[in-house]
């Protein structure tokens, strides 16, 4: 279907991601290793499914790996707010990376859309 990278949604989930790695690296402390692995893990789903829908033969299948991404967006921000709510991600943080989240939701249910419409 195309190289992924050309796609302005990839382009804004992988910088999401990478920010949101810097952003989990800052949460210390045993207790919390699980909550950083999962906020990783969502961070990195979202970019990692579009690269695999992108590389599928139809809209159909490719539409099936966005909402897998839409997903992982809604989990990534339960995650965050999780992490402020215990005090492990300043407010400002999660605000800022919330915001980014809701763009790169927004941007998937543009191609959702897009890819029902063919």
């Amino acid at each position: 279907m195309g190289n992924f990278k050309k796609l302005l949604v990839w382009q804004k989930a992988h910088e999401l991601s990478l920010d949101t790695h810097h952003a989990a690296a800052r949460i210390r402390g045993a207790l919390h290793l699980s909550l950083r692995s999962q906020i990783v893990r969502a961070a990195d789903s979202i970019p990692a499914n579009i690269v695999e829908g992108r590389g599928t033969q139809t809209d159909r299948e490719f539409a099936k790996y966005i909402r897998s991404a839409v997903s992982s967006s809604d989990e990534l921000e339960y995650h965050l707010l999780s992490a402020r709510d215990r005090g492990v991600l300043s407010r400002a943080l999660h605000d800022s990376l919330l915001e980014r989240v809701v763009e790169v939701r927004k941007m998937l249910y543009g191609l959702l859309d897009r890819l029902n419409a063919t």
